[in-house]
């Protein structure tokens, strides 16, 4: 989001509803795109103190309302086309094929694709991918911004970099830094895999490269210089947790130029979860903080598909979650540190980037917010503190790592923001990967569960199959074809077409209320190469 006076735009685009609803969105297809619904107080990231919700609530049955705002003639139904459809899903699909030997070792990565559908304008989500030059592997995440992009923008060009730097070796970090004080070129440490629209900020680079220098130079001086073998974990752990004490300086301390100045507040006021992967060899490592998830396929003997959580949601569904939330402050605020399944009753995840109203002081909050530009201390979102605000920080964006190593059966990994797990169970997104990526999805018998279907309906299934097979709907991109799935399921578990034409065709004041933004990176695995890993180790 480009400003902070937009913080909390998804609470004013709730205001608009009952003018939006008598005008962009009446047809016959009330089940779908003409409920009188708005966005529950569950689906919002973040949500505004009560102080400021009174105003932008709609009216009482507003949409009474809209009934009497008809029109004479008849509204014409409209349908995207075929192609005006996958013009849609296909705008942000990315992959990319990995060299089965790079020149160091043998890959078990075979390859990726990745892809985003906004819901959030603009999208509030970001992706990376990179592989790491200077050590080996390869890191893949998925960045779920709130309250704005700036966050998430920042997470995703720079938290690569940390992790890289956190792996590289001490002799390593000493060639860098003599390199840069001689002004000789630096060696490259990420080579990385974007799509187009994946940009990275310009303005800000000279930023980010001093205070990620300033990282390497505190790791060398705390080296000494003995060759041990890196900690994964360890390295991931302190790359998240340096990167957002960094983003909190960065704005503590401010910028001479007006534009950093106002980027770096952006970014700390604003928020983002992440979920970031590295593949070494057989070295699985899940880093998660939030709510986006990790999920591994595993084809069973029998070929049918399993799915394996390699992460945990850091809110309120998570037990572990809300006794280490309780722990960490005072008895007296057991009530009021997790309020409506929020934290301090406003915020969903409980461990983020950025987001520095749940972590600095509130000396600190109007310190920075005083001395900071106007935008800044005009927004009534930045001048509002949380309520029950005793025992900052209550936030943290310290990872939980997983580890998992990698077996012949482990096929792919999905990463992805919430977006997708709101919508589709993980034991479906795995199986239609699953068969996607196997050539099977064409085989199987169609399941209607307890439905009784008529002949006409089963012939609408079949012909629908068959239409899947060709060209015009054919997928080349496995998240593009589990974003197809994830929007435009029925309730047979088969893309509806005209389901799916209906919810690409929402104008973006009415998207972000049926679904969330959608990034999803989707890793295949090289099965041979994995079992060749395990062989040599028996």
């Amino acid at each position: 989001m480009p400003a902070p006076t937009q913080l909390f735009f998804p609470l004013i685009r709730n205001c608009e509803l009952s003018r939006i609803y008598g005008t962009a969105c009446y047809c016959h297809h009330k089940h779908l795109c003409c409920s009188p619904t708005y966005i529950p107080q569950n689906r919002l990231r973040y949500t505004p103190h009560p102080a400021y919700a009174t105003f932008c609530r709609p009216r009482e049955n507003w949409w009474q309302y809209t009934q009497g705002r008809r029109y004479a003639s008849t509204p014409q139904k409209f349908y995207l086309t075929p192609p005006q459809v996958n013009s849609i899903l296909k705008a942000n699909e990315y992959s990319f094929k990995v060299p089965e030997f790079d020149g160091k070792n043998v890959s078990s990565i075979l390859g990726f694709d990745s892809n985003q559908l906004p819901a959030n304008a603009p999208i509030e989500d970001r992706r990376s991918a990179a592989t790491c030059l200077q050590t080996r592997g390869m890191l893949l995440g998925v960045f779920d911004g709130h309250a704005g992009c700036a966050c998430s923008q920042a997470v995703s060009e720079r938290l690569f970099y940390y992790i890289a730097v956190s792996l590289l070796p001490h002799e390593t970090l000493l060639e860098i830094e003599n390199a840069v004080e001689s002004g000789r070129a630096l060696l490259p440490i990420l080579q990385w895999h974007k799509h187009p629209n994946d940009y990275f900020s310009k303005e800000a680079s000279k930023l980010y490269f001093n205070s990620l220098r300033t990282y390497w130079q505190e790791l060398i001086d705390l080296n000494t210089g003995e060759s041990a073998d890196i900690d994964v974990k360890e390295a991931l752990i302190n790359a998240f947790k340096r990167l957002d004490n960094d983003i909190s300086l960065e704005a503590q301390v401010g910028d001479p130029n007006s534009f950093l100045n106002y980027l770096v507040l952006r970014v700390a006021f604003s928020g983002a979860t992440a979920c970031v992967a590295h593949v070494d060899g057989v070295d699985l490592h899940v880093a998660n903080t939030g709510d986006s998830r990790a999920m591994l396929g595993v084809q069973e003997e029998d070929g049918s598909w399993s799915a394996v959580t390699l992460s945990n949601d850091h809110n309120a569904q998570n037990e572990r979650e809300l006794e280490r939330l309780k722990l960490e402050h005072p008895k007296n605020e057991a009530k009021s540190v997790v309020k409506q399944d929020r934290l301090l009753g406003l915020l969903m995840p409980f461990r983020a980037f950025g987001d520095v109203k749940f972590k600095w002081s509130i000396d600190l909050q109007k310190r920075v917010i005083e001395s900071g530009p106007d935008q800044l201390n005009d927004n009534e979102y930045t001048k509002f503190i949380p309520p029950n605000y005793h025992t900052p920080p209550y936030l943290t964006a310290e990872p939980e790592v997983t580890y998992h190593r990698l077996r012949p059966q482990d096929k792919f990994l999905v990463l992805a923001t919430d977006g997708l797990w709101e919508t589709m169970h993980r034991q479906d997104v795995v199986r239609i990967v699953g068969e996607y990526l196997t050539g099977m999805h064409q085989q199987q018998p169609i399941a209607v569960g307890g439905y009784k279907v008529t002949l006409g309906q089963m012939h609408g299934l079949l012909t629908e199959r068959r239409a899947k097979m060709s060209s015009v709907f054919e997928d080349q991109n496995a998240a593009t074809h589990l974003i197809r799935h994830a929007v435009g399921n029925n309730e047979f578990g088969a893309v509806d077409h005209e389901r799916l034409s209906k919810m690409l065709s929402l104008p973006e004041e009415l998207a972000r209320m049926y679904r969330d933004d959608i990034t999803i990176i989707v890793v295949q695995f090289n099965s041979h190469v994995v079992g060749a890993y395990q062989n040599q180790e028996q």
